[in-house]
C-alpha cells in the first residue's frame, strides 16, 4: 500500500489548505481504531477521517459520516472532553515521515486558552493516534495504548511525554541531491531496493517506478508537484475491479501490467475514500459472506443427515405390513395357539405356506393379534409423519441453497446483512441485538432494461424475491425463474402488453445471470404470468408455486 511519506506531504498539504482556522463540531469513533471529526470551515462542513488499523491507516476527508456505535469508547470521550469546539490551527507532517500533526486551539474548563496536538501515525499495524498537551508534549491518551511489555524502547501510555518513533537514518525525499541519488543508485543490481533503504519517505511501488537513469529528475518532479499542489492522484485496479494501489503518481509497476486499470483522480481525499472503501468493501464482503456460509453449511448438513435418517425410517415404516399380516393370522387361528407360547407356527392364507409368528409369552394370544395391529397402525401413521417431515426437511436444504446463490452473488454488505436478518427471521441464525436508530433498509432489487426499453428486476434475496413477486408486480406481468435451479425471481414489467420473443429471451438470459446456473449455458427458465404464481402458506421465503409456465433455454448474460 503507497501511503508513504510522499502521499503523507501530499495529504497534509491539502488538510492544510482546507481545514486551516476550521472549528471541531462533533467527533466519532465508529470502530475501535478510526476516527471522523466532523468540522466547520469558511468552505463548509468538512469531515476529516482517520484509521490506526493495521489493514487502512490513513487519513482523509470523506464525505459521508460512517455508521457509529451507540455507547462512544473512551477515547472518542476524551477527544470530545479536550477538542470540543476546538480551532485548528495548523497542519504538518514530521519531516518527511509518514507523521500528521493537528494542532488545535481551545479553551478548558477553567476558561483558559489552552492548546493541544493530535499525531497521527500512518505505520501499518503500528499505526496510532494520540493526543498530546501542549507545550509540554504530554500524553493525554491515545486509540492503542503500548506498555513495557509490547515496546520497552517506546511506551504510548496517558502522562509519558510523547516520542517520535525512532529515526531510521535515512535521507529524507525532500532533500535527496543528485550526488545522493547517484550514490544509491550507482552499480547496484537491485537500485529499487537501495532507494527503499537510503531515502525516507517512498514506498516499493515508487521506488520501483523510479529506478534507474532518470530517478533523481523522476523524484525532482514528485517534489515539483508537492510544492505546487500540482499533481493528479491515481488508483489502480485489479482484473476484478479490487484496488490494488494508490499514490500522487503514476507506478510504473501497475503501468505496465495489462491485468491493472488505472483511474485518475482531481481530488487526493476522493482516491484515498475510493481506494479504501472498495477495497475494504470487498474484504468484509467475503468475511461476512464465509461467515455466513460456515453457518449454513453447517445448518445444511445437520438436515441432510436429518433427510437420511428420515429416508431409513420411512423403509423400516414401509415393511410395517407384516405386523399387520401376523395380526389377521393370529386372530385366524386363535384356537389353534396354546396361552404362554413363545411362537406360533400357521399357514399363511394369502400364499398356503407355513409361517412362524414372534409371541410375547406374557399375553394370550389375542393379546398379541392386538399388539401386532397397534404395530402396524403406530407405523402407518410414522409413515405419514415421517414423509411430510423428509418433504419439509428437503424444502430446507433447497431453501438453504437459494441462499447459498445469493451470498455468493452479493455485491455489497448491505445486501448480506439483508440476507442475515433473513437467516434471523427463518430460525437458521440467532438474533443479533438490534440498532433501533438504524432505518429499515428498503428493498432495492437490480434493475435492467430489454432493448425494447421494458423494465426487469431481479431480486437480490429471498425475502425481496417475495416482495417483488406478490407487492410490485402488478397481475398481468411475467415471472422468471430458472427451472429447478437457485435463483432470483425475475420480472418483466409488460405495461398490460404480451411480451415480443426478444423480451421473453432477454429476460430469461437476466434470471439465468441470477441463479446458481449463472456460468453455465444453454440455462431452462421458466416463464408465467404473475397471476398464476402463489405463495403456500408458510413456506420458506422465495418459496413459490406456479402452473401454466413455459420453458426456454437461454445463456446468462445481462443488457449492455
Amino acid at each position: 500500500m503507497s501511503y508513504d511519506g510522499i502521499v503523507t506531504k501530499a495529504m497534509a498539504l491539502q488538510l492544510k489548505d482546507q481545514l486551516t482556522m476550521g472549528k471541531i463540531e462533533k467527533i466519532y469513533q465508529p470502530q475501535p481504531e478510526q476516527l471522523l471529526f466532523v468540522i466547520h470551515t469558511t468552505s463548509g462542513k468538512k469531515r476529516l477521517f482517520m484509521s490506526a488499523s493495521g489493514s487502512h491507516s490513513a487519513v482523509y476527508l470523506v464525505d459521508e459520516t460512517p455508521e457509529n456505535p451507540i455507547n462512544p469508547p473512551s477515547f472518542c470521550m476524551v477527544l470530545r472532553k479536550h477538542l470540543n469546539a476546538a480551532r485548528i490551527t495548523d497542519i504538518l507532517r514530521h519531516e518527511d515521515d509518514r507523521i500528521i500533526e493537528i494542532l488545535f486551539e481551545t479553551v478548558n474548563e477553567m476558561g483558559f486558552n489552552v492548546n493541544r496536538k493530535l499525531i497521527v501515525e500512518i505505520m501499518g499495524k503500528h499505526s496510532n493516534i494520540l493526543l498530546l498537551a501542549m507545550p509540554e508534549g504530554k500524553i493525554i491518551d491515545s486509540i492503542k495504548h503500548v506498555g513495557i511489555d509490547v515496546n520497552r524502547a517506546r511506551q504510548i501510555l496517558p502522562g509519558k511525554l510523547y516520542e517520535y518513533p525512532p529515526a531510521q537514518n535515512k535521507i529524507p525525499f525532500s532533500r535527496v541531491t543528485e550526488e545522493d541519488m547517484d550514490r544509491i543508485t550507482r552499480d547496484q543490481l537491485q537500485p529499487e531496493r537501495s532507494i527503499l533503504d537510503s531515502i525516507q519517505g517512498i514506498s516499493p511501488p515508487l521506488a520501483s517506478s523510479i529506478a534507474g537513469e532518470g530517478a533523481f529528475a523522476a523524484l525532482q518532479e514528485i517534489n515539483r508537484s508537492l510544492e505546487e499542489r500540482d499533481f493528479t492522484p491515481v488508483v489502480y485496479k485489479n482484473d476484478k475491479g479490487i484496488p490494488a494501489d494508490f499514490h500522487i503518481t503514476r507506478l510504473a509497476v501497475y503501468e505496465n501490467d495489462p491485468g491493472y486499470e488505472r483511474i485518475e483522480f482531481t481530488d487526493l481525499s476522493r482516491a484515498c475514500s475510493y481506494f479504501f472503501s472498495n477495497r475494504e468493501s470487498s474484504n468484509t464482503i467475503k468475511q461476512k459472506a464465509g461467515d455466513l456460509l460456515r453457518h449454513i453449511k453447517g445448518h445444511s448438513d445437520k438436515l441432510k443427515l436429518k433427510v437420511q435418517r428420515l429416508q431409513e425410517d420411512i423403509i423400516k415404516a414401509e415393511k410395517a405390513d407384516k405386523y399387520r399380516l401376523y395380526g389377521e393370522l393370529l386372530t385366524a387361528s386363535l384356537h389353534s395357539i396354546k396361552p404362554g407360547s413363545s411362537e406360533a407356527s400357521v399357514t399363511n392364507y394369502y400364499t398356503g405356506e407355513p409361517i412362524t409368528i414372534p409371541l410375547d409369552p406374557r399375553f394370550s394370544p389375542a393379546k398379541n393379534a392386538q399388539r401386532y395391529f397397534k404395530k402396524y397402525a403406530k407405523a402407518k401413521t410414522a409413515l405419514k409423519e415421517k414423509a411430510l417431515q423428509l418433504d419439509e426437511t428437503r424444502a430446507g436444504i433447497d431453501y438453504l441453497e437459494s441462499v447459498v446463490t445469493f451470498i455468493n452473488s452479493a455485491r455489497s454488505i448491505e445486501e448480506l446483512n439483508m440476507i442475515r436478518e433473513e437467516l434471523e427471521e427463518t430460525g437458521y441464525l440467532r438474533h443479533r441485538k438490534k440498532d433501533n436508530r438504524k432505518k429499515k433498509e428498503k428493498p432495492k432489487p437490480y434493475e435492467y432494461r430489454t432493448s425494447s426499453g421494458k423494465l426487469v428486476l431481479a431480486g437480490r434475496n429471498n425475502k425481496e424475491n417475495d416482495w417483488l413477486t406478490f407487492k410490485k408486480a402488478s397481475s398481468t406481468d411475467y415471472w422468471f425463474h430458472t427451472k429447478d435451479i437457485p435463483g432470483s425471481h425475475v420480472i418483466l414489467f409488460t405495461e398490460g402488453s404480451d411480451p415480443t420473443e426478444d423480451e421473453i429471451f432477454e429476460t430469461a438470459a437476466i434470471a439465468a445471470h441470477h441463479s446458481k446456473a449463472s456460468a453455465s449455458e444453454n440455462v431452462p427458465v421458466d416463464y408465467v404470468k404473475v397471476r398464476l404464481v402463489k405463495k403456500p402458506s408458510g413456506s420458506n421465503p422465495g418459496f413459490v408455486i406456479f402452473t401454466g409456465n413455459r420453458t426456454v433455454y437461454v445463456t446468462p448474460k445481462l443488457p449492455h
